[in-house]
């Protein structure tokens, strides 16, 4: 991580760290460096949210780093949503533990680029959607800002669809009704959202370990070969070779590393109230970082027991082509011999739509407000988001039926695909720029190796839409 992980391993005392105050009026307005941008107006983004979580500078580390907890785990839920679970699975089931280092690969991607995404927010005042428009033309800014609404709207629907199958599988609820119940959490996010944004992290903490705890289950029963998984850590140049292999490593690759993680993260650490001087900042980025990097590793645990589950239960026992969710919940208490193994893995897929959908409906408020500077009732602002997604589900399902669900899954990750580079290309822009991040921008090496997973993230994206169109075309 360059530069973040110079921050961690040279941890600078703050030399007039004080304890942060009660966010006073002059306090939670919005702080941001003058120098680089092509304007320096705006409103703070998420403002009911904005710099409420106080932080004392001169308390224990271990008290800063509870301080500073939260943030990350809203972001891992990016990388655990509904859109990857068919991808994992059917990776698994069909190349056994190979895959793994794909994985691997792509979360470690992810902790780079959200600590970029974090150490932009803190230290520039922006977050990336403000940025994009502070720095690029009107007609560009709206231009990114359309694209990010559609890659959004994308990711709804695959969070959608991922608690309507959840609830069909459950209690066997028709896929078009689950679509349309879904509509009403958007009732469950104002009424949290009213408690404080700690409240909501704490949710999105406790579901994450709820799935977790699910998979540890069904990780438990299936016996998974560990020696074979281990094998699967190390990357191999059959991925390369094998065109069936590349097209689903490229999948994870496509739907792990979401952009509207990047405009989520570098909006909600500035949830909290840490010093504006120079020493109190590289600590925010500090302690951000880490936070970021502890709550992906445990979305590289989940992925990663998505994959092995599929290898140990369906790939060792010859079922190599369990790719749907439906089949899996069928299959997994026959085949596991485990009594609940099926409404876990049912009650995991309910509780990663339900994260997603909190973080989803953030992101989509963080975009609209950043690159338009523009703000409507958070009530109305969501239940657009949320019609956005559940018209075209709900059409496609009604009118289709529900053997295209799938299908839909997969176009919401092209579509995510395609956005990617116009998120992650205008981040490494701006980090590294020392006129806009003065003494925190990015290392030499760091540029050069964010350049290249900018690059490489788009070259595997251009690859991921050539095949997916071929095989719609075919």
């Amino acid at each position: 991580m360059g530069d973040s992980l110079d921050i961690l391993s040279n941890p600078q005392p703050a030399a007039d760290a004080e304890k942060a105050p009660a966010a006073t009026p002059a306090d939670r307005a919005p702080h941001r460096t003058p120098e680089g941008w092509h304007s320096s107006g705006g409103m703070a983004t998420l403002p009911e949210a904005f710099r409420t979580v106080p932080i004392n500078h001169a308390a224990p580390w271990w008290r800063k780093m509870l301080a500073f907890a939260g943030p990350g785990y809203l972001v891992a839920v990016g990388y655990m949503d509904p859109g990857n679970w068919a991808t994992s699975l059917g990776g698994g089931s069909r190349f056994g533990y190979t895959l793994l280092s794909v994985i691997l690969l792509s979360n470690i991607m992810a902790m780079f680029l959200q600590a970029l995404s974090a150490k932009l927010g803190i230290v520039t005042g922006r977050d990336l959607a403000q940025a994009c428009r502070d720095h690029f033309s009107k007609p560009v800014s709206v231009g990114l800002w359309l694209l990010c609404e559609v890659a959004i709207a994308a990711c709804d629907l695959a969070e959608v669809l991922g608690s309507a199958i959840a609830l069909q599988l459950l209690f066997g609820i028709p896929l078009f009704w689950g679509v349309l119940i879904t509509a009403g959490d958007v009732l469950i996010i104002l009424a949290l959202q009213s408690r404080g944004f700690r409240f909501i992290e704490a949710l999105v903490i406790a579901l994450i370990a709820t799935i977790g705890g699910c998979f540890a289950y069904e990780i438990f029963f299936a016996r998974p070969l560990w020696l074979e998984a281990a094998h699967g850590w190390v990357p191999t140049l059959e991925i390369i070779r094998n065109p069936a292999m590349l097209y689903i490593a490229i999948g994870i690759l496509g739907a792990t590393v979401m952009p509207h993680n990047l405009y989520l993260h570098s909006s909600i650490v500035q949830t909290r109230a840490f010093g504006r001087n120079h020493e109190n900042k590289r600590e925010a980025v500090k302690y951000a970082v880490i936070d970021s990097t502890i709550a992906l590793f445990f979305a590289l645990f989940i992925n990663s027991a998505i994959l092995v589950l599929g290898a140990a239960a369906f790939h060792t026992r010859g079922m190599s082509h369990v790719a749907e969710l439906d089949q899996a919940y069928q299959l997994l208490t026959p085949v596991l011999g485990a009594s609940f193994a099926s409404i876990l893995f049912a009650v995991a897929l309910l509780c990663s739509g339900q994260n997603s959908t909190l973080t989803g409906t953030l992101a989509g408020q963080i975009v609209m407000e950043g690159f338009l500077n523009f703000r409507l009732p958070p009530w109305l602002r969501r239940l657009i988001t949320r019609l956005i997604a559940i018209v075209p589900a709900a059409i496609v399902v009604g009118v289709m039926g529900e053997h295209q669900a799938t299908n839909l899954l997969i176009l919401s990750q092209v579509i995510l695909s395609m956005q990617l580079p116009f998120a992650v290309i205008p981040l490494v822009m701006f980090t590294s720029d020392k006129k806009k991040m003065g003494a925190f921008v990015n290392r030499p090496l760091t540029v050069v190796i964010a350049w290249v997973m900018a690059f490489t993230i788009l070259a595997l994206n251009i690859e991921l839409l050539r095949q997916v169109f071929s095989a719609w075309l075919a």
